[in-house]
């Protein structure tokens, strides 16, 4: 009797490990390594893979865990192939053809320390140490880096926060550089519009201060630093281009992640995205690791505080900002902390597009510049430039203000623009409008910063960055029955009917009577 099963052609050694021939696929499984065996893969064979959770694949002195699959098409992969789909073959770096090697994995070590977190146990430096490398090689899926989230937001420790931000920065790049006041402006999001570090970094860098600005995309909001700048030049920029732009201009605005600055913090990000996860240990551990690596030696860091904002009241204020201190004169980072007014949006626009015509208005000194945007602008620029010795004690305000008017700093952001090259997305306003009229005559009494983002993210921000929301008024303002409160802006129809019906249903306006 004769079988039809293809015969095999890979190879299989004694030491164990299986060597097939590399097959890029064309399919993209984000963060995910997925390897892709036939069916009748005879070097290792599928049924062997039943009950393991990974494969470990090595190639050129690289090794890598990945979720294996099988496939019954022998167009896809052959009997001596390993298909490996876009991101495990661009992270292995071999080329077409050649030989990779494939064996059933161990477990990583790491996942006893997340089962001993959900556990509640307190882990120390090592084992930090070890999650981080292991989440820096992609070696867990999805659900593991969840299962470490949720269990750190249920209890962690302050110094279990200062160890995981050092591990973060261990695993990663760390910049250097020639001058020594390397200074920086962060917020920690949760205010619609806050774009404040468009304004900042070209206030700062004209007065001649260095400021190698990276930001991480959006996680909960409607746009990040660097989905906003995106609309105006390119961000993804390496390590040697970020620091020619830096040399050339004194700062730049750019996405972290290409630079490989705590690697480990992006694929967190990566899960804390979709799961909307964002705690304070987190985003103590997140933000520092990044500014420590990327060489900064200043930080001002702006934490707003308001009843629909990430920090709700002073106390939660209060802890965040220890917890921030303790972590930074540990790291070494002098840390400026700046509790803000969170109780409403920021600005006009909330998405990319409209909150770079927010920036520019501001930039441009023009009549109509949203006035909030650019009076926290110049407040925290006049903090950043405090740390220049020989600037007068409290002169930096007037610094930046001075900087903004003459239009220096309008110059400097065309620079930076310049100097990182155009932007590779088409940015253009939603041609998708939905007014949200007032329901009544009165006052706004409140605007709630969550329902803003949440409405401004099903409208499709900031993946498209000309969605989002236009506020026409600010708490305070007198409107009229049928006046629009905010413009709905969409591209994508089914995105926008989301947010229309959203708007429709809380509108996160509250007019009083």
């Amino acid at each position: 009797m004769t079988s039809n099963a293809p015969q095999p052609t890979g190879t299989a050694a004694q030491d164990g490990w299986a060597r097939l021939i590399a097959k890029p696929i064309p399919l993209d499984t984000y963060r995910e390594n997925v390897a892709v065996l036939s069916r009748h893969c005879h070097a290792l064979r599928p049924q062997r893979l039943v009950g393991m959770r990974k494969v470990e694949v090595r190639a050129g002195g690289l090794s890598l865990l990945a979720s294996p699959m099988v496939c019954d098409d022998s167009s896809v992969v052959g009997v001596d192939e390993i298909g490996l789909p876009e991101p495990l073959f661009h992270r292995l770096g071999v080329p077409a053809g050649a030989s990779v090697e494939i064996a059933p994995a161990r477990p990583a070590r790491s996942l006893d320390y997340v089962r001993a977190k959900v556990a509640g146990e307190t882990l120390n430096q090592l084992q930090f140490d070890a999650i981080a490398r292991d989440l820096a090689d992609h070696r867990w899926s999805d659900m593991e880096v969840a299962a470490f989230l949720i269990a750190c937001a249920s209890f962690m420790t302050a110094d279990e926060t200062l160890a995981l931000t050092r591990s973060m920065v261990s695993v990663g790049r760390r910049l250097t550089w020639d001058h020594g006041l390397v200074v920086d402006k962060h917020c920690i999001g949760g205010i619609p519009g806050n774009r404040t570090s468009l304004i900042v970094a070209p206030i700062v860098a004209a007065h001649g201060l260095r400021m190698p600005k990276t930001s991480s995309r959006a996680i909960t909001s409607p746009a990040g630093t660097a989905d906003t700048m995106e609309v105006l030049a390119r961000v993804d920029l390496d390590e040697a281009e970020m620091r020619h732009v830096v040399d050339t201009c004194g700062a730049c605005i750019i996405w972290g992640g290409r630079v490989n600055l705590s690697p480990a913090d992006d694929v967190l990000i990566s899960v804390e995205r979709p799961l909307s996860i964002d705690t304070a240990e987190q985003m103590v551990a997140s933000i520092l690791s990044k500014k420590v690596a990327a060489g900064s030696s200043h930080l001002v860091l702006d934490v707003p505080v308001g009843p629909s904002a990430k920090i709700r009241d002073a106390g939660a204020a209060l802890r965040l900002k220890k917890l921030f201190e303790f972590v930074a004169s540990r790291m070494g980072l002098s840390l400026d902390v700046i509790l803000s007014d969170g109780h409403q949006p920021v600005g006009r626009g909330v998405g990319p597009v409209l909150e770079v015509r927010d920036v520019l208005e501001v930039l441009e000194n023009r009549k109509y510049a949203p006035l909030d945007l650019r009076e926290k602008a110049i407040r925290l620029a006049g903090r950043v430039l405090e740390a220049d010795p020989a600037l007068p004690i409290g002169a930096g305000e007037h610094r930046a203000r001075e900087l903004l008017e003459s239009g220096a700093a309008r110059r400097k952001l065309d620079d930076i623009i310049a100097a990182q090259g155009p932007s590779p997305i088409k940015a253009e306003l939603g041609n998708l409008v939905h007014e949200v009229a007032a329901p009544r005559d009165g006052r706004v009494a409140a605007i709630d910063c969550l329902r803003i983002a949440t409405i401004a993210r099903l409208a499709g921000a900031p993946n498209d960055p000309g969605a989002g929301l236009d506020l026409l008024f600010k708490v305070g303002d007198t409107v009229r029955a049928g006046e629009p409160l905010f413009r709905i802006h969409g591209s994508e129809p089914v995105d926008f009917r989301f947010a229309v019906e959203a708007g429709g249903e809380d509108c996160g306006v509250a007019v009083s009577a």
